[in-house]
């Protein structure tokens, strides 16, 4: 299918009640809670006609982290998941057809990832698979998806070359070698940093692929590296290397971790007295590394690719908020957003295609351009790589707000 540009309109709602069918696994299914008449403004409903040909249940497996350290970014990707699940159902989008997810917890587990992936394609029969959550996990186990010609998307797997896996692996979020240059190209010139230490996981995908854009990033803009220190995933004591990297002075500390080991950096960097920007890799773009350092975390900048108070936001994104806090009562972010806008281009891929085989929802999600979302204007590369506009957000009183190069 050739790349053609196709745009967006308008609103609704469906309820989705997740049903646990084996130890891990869970379905959710969809119950119309407004008329089908109402279009949610986001998707392709002019472009693309309503399908004729799909099935009456279309499955999409969805293998995410839902307990343990890797739930603040598996949870809110279900919960955005299935907001637009509930739209999509009610609204008719896919006509007759009823979106069913089939969540299963993997723990950010990479053997578990492979197991679920495999139960999912070979015992569920999915159409299509949501996540992972981490790139560790989808170095593990997209390559089954791949095998089998299933469209697999995860929207954290930020680590450089997982859509290089193979034609049918996708990434739904911007991944760190977009972010990281972004950021620093912001704050870099705003902040006066001629020198930095770094701080990284040596024991991750994700980590240790921030590290690389890190590195290279800095020497493109000629900042220097004083000092680099390493760590592991569960580690808790970070005093050691801290003590090492902030005796150099840096202008900034640069730190590549998951959310769990970058609260207790965090922490433990301000307990030492340093004061000045910390500057992060995808994995501290959570609300709840917020939370858990308190004041500590003022002066935290990361990349994005979605920020709640971003300028002038789409109307998804205006509506997703609104539903989101009805829903949860609190502020979405960006894994959610993620989340729920991967599921639209799921189902859009569907929609314009009137298919469910994967070779049709991949031409599908590569046709793709300049779609509005909650995140911009979407589209794919060639090789499934996501193409919008990213953000920089910086921790001020307890929140991610947008970073102002000119304050």
């Amino acid at each position: 299918m050739n790349r053609s540009q196709w745009t967006v309109r308008s609103l609704a709602l469906v309820l989705v009640i997740p049903v646990l069918l084996s130890s891990n696994l869970f379905f959710a299914t969809a119950i119309s809670a407004q008329e089908a008449d109402e279009q949610p403004p986001i998707g392709l409903w002019e472009a693309c006609p309503t399908p004729q040909n799909l099935p009456e249940t279309i499955t999409i497996g969805a293998p995410l982290g839902l307990t343990g350290p890797i739930s603040v970014y598996g949870v809110p990707q279900q919960q955005g998941a299935d907001i637009a699940v509930e739209e999509i159902n009610a609204s008719g989008y896919l006509g007759e057809s009823q979106i069913v997810m089939a969540y299963e917890d993997t723990e950010g587990n990479a053997e578990q990832t492979i197991a679920a992936m495999t139960r999912l394609i070979e015992d569920i029969g999915v159409q299509a698979i949501f996540g992972p959550s981490l790139s560790t996990e989808a170095f593990a186990a997209d390559p089954i998806a791949q095998e089998a010609g299933i469209p697999v998307m995860g929207v954290t797997t930020s680590a450089i070359g997982i859509p290089e896996m193979g034609d049918f692996v996708f990434r739904g979020n911007l991944p760190e070698h977009v972010l990281i240059p972004f950021m620093l190209d912001e704050v870099i010139p705003a902040l006066e940093i001629e020198d930095v230490a770094i701080l990284y996981g040596d024991d991750d995908d994700f980590t240790i692929s921030g590290y690389d854009v890190f590195i290279e990033a800095l020497e493109d803009r000629d900042v220097t590296i004083l000092g680099e220190a390493t760590f592991a995933r569960g580690d808790i004591d970070f005093s050691p290397q801290l003590t090492t990297l902030l005796a150099e002075e840096p202008d900034a500390l640069l730190v590549s971790a998951l959310a769990s080991e970058g609260v207790q950096i965090i922490l433990q960097a301000r307990q030492l007295g340093y004061e000045g920007p910390i500057l992060g890799g995808n994995g501290f773009s959570t609300p709840d590394v917020i939370e858990q350092t308190g004041e500590a975390g003022n002066g935290l900048i990361v990349g994005a690719s979605w920020n709640v108070g971003q300028q002038d936001p789409t109307e998804s994104s205006l509506r997703f908020v609104e539903k989101f806090e009805e829903a949860y009562e609190y502020a979405p972010d960006q894994f959610s957003v993620q989340a729920y806008t991967a599921m639209w281009l799921f189902a859009t891929a569907i929609r314009c295609t009137d298919s469910v085989a994967g070779e049709d929802i991949r031409d599908g999600l590569l046709a793709i351009e300049d779609m509005e979302t909650p995140l911009g204007e979407f589209s794919f590369d060639p090789i499934g790589e996501p193409i919008h506009q990213p953000v920089v957000q910086v921790v001020e009183d307890g929140l991610f707000a947008l970073f102002n190069p000119e304050e």
